[in-house]
């Protein structure tokens, strides 16, 4: 099948895409002080310059004191911070691409000693204690309308950057997805217990998000089924407690979901060849982005340890026909983009033969 169809524009209100394929946000800890340098505009410069239709930021962190959880990632506050990115927002412009931050707090997966302040816990949905230490802060009130303000407060300065959306990071068992998911959330007050009560949190950040940049402005809200802490969990078990899942966030005002799996090809439910984003595509009508081991012949679970595997680069046969069928929107790649900036130009000009395989050692660097 023609790869093309990676390359017909996508219109969504004031987004307009040159591609279909968007650059995954990958956790790269580049960035001393919380600050994108001259080294991580390359970084995204050369992605939008190759063809990348959108760029969704590596996880920034929100203005909250618990809001980081390793060294070396970028922040989405403070002067420095914003001016950083604000070069980088300038250099993908600049190619033609646009351009989104993922807005993160990773709650509860935080260790004490992390910068900035080492003396901070991780924050959650409950409290954890261990050797008589609170290592995990369980959230009050007070505290959930601090870390929501953090996140309108982000997705204002991203805007008034000239950022083109904003990505909530809700996936993979950092603080929104504690709060999504029952393994991490026993809460006994309207945040827990239901699923509409567990998806609350998640449904003020984007309300506020929505009030602070008003009605045009995409919102994107990432999910997963899967956990760091649980690869076999799941959020919903049937299609119809998908549909329960979502429609409030679709009512909070979500105008695209980033559906994380980790094989894009893998049906969701059973008696259905329909993936994640295709489900979700499926249940609430709004555009999807699909994702996982794209181009690649090896899932990334394999290079989470210490190896010397390569994944090769694989056919798009089986995602161009998904794409054809309208299963989901866009498309986004993770290791094959961060290993080959010019993959979707080799893409587009059938020089498949020349794209770079993956191997763990793609990760020591930014190219």
């Amino acid at each position: 099948m023609s790869a093309q169809a990676l390359f017909q524009p996508f219109h969504l209100g004031s987004l307009v895409l040159s591609s279909r394929i968007v650059m995954a946000p990958m956790t790269r800890s580049f960035c001393p002080g919380g600050v994108p340098n001259a080294q991580v505009v390359e970084y995204y410069r050369r992605r939008a310059g190759a063809g990348v239709g959108l760029i969704i930021t590596e996880g920034t962190t929100v203005g909250h004191k618990a809001a980081n959880g390793y060294p070396d990632v970028p922040r989405f506050h403070g002067e420095d911070a914003l001016a950083g990115w604000k070069r980088v927002v300038d250099a993908v412009h600049g190619e033609g691409g646009k351009i989104i931050p993922q807005l993160w707090h990773v709650g509860s997966v935080r260790k004490l000693g992390t910068e900035p302040d080492p003396s901070v816990p991780g924050y959650g949905p409950m409290q954890k204690v261990k050797n008589d230490n609170v290592v995990v802060h369980g959230m009050s009130h007070a505290d959930i309308a601090e870390v929501v303000a953090a996140f309108a407060q982000a997705a204002r300065d991203a805007q008034a950057m000239g950022m083109d959306g904003v990505e909530i990071h809700g996936a993979h068992g950092y603080l929104v997805d504690q709060f999504f998911w029952e393994g991490s959330n026993q809460r006994t007050d309207e945040y827990g217990g239901s699923m509409a009560n567990r998806a609350r949190f998640a449904v003020q950040i984007i309300q506020a998000i929505r009030a602070a940049v008003g009605p045009d402005f995409p919102i994107i809200l990432r999910f997963s089924q899967w956990k760091q802490q649980d690869y076999s969990a799941r959020l919903a078990q049937t299609s119809e407690a998908l549909a329960e899942f979502l429609q409030p966030l679709c009512d909070a005002g979500v105008d695209i979901f980033h559906c994380s799996t980790r094989r894009f090809w893998e049906p969701e439910f059973e008696g259905s060849d329909l993936n994640l984003a295709g489900w979700t595509r499926k249940l609430t009508g709004k555009p999807t982005i699909t994702v996982g081991s794209v181009g690649l012949d090896g899932e990334f679970l394999q290079f989470m340890v210490d190896t010397d595997k390569v994944a090769q680069p694989a056919s798009l046969e089986n995602l161009l026909a998904r794409l054809g069928r309208e299963e989901f929107d866009l498309v986004a790649v993770g290791r094959a983009l961060l290993v080959d900036p010019d993959w979707a130009a080799k893409v587009r000009e059938g020089r498949e033969q020349d794209i770079l395989p993956f191997s763990r050692e793609a990760l020591s660097s930014l190219t």
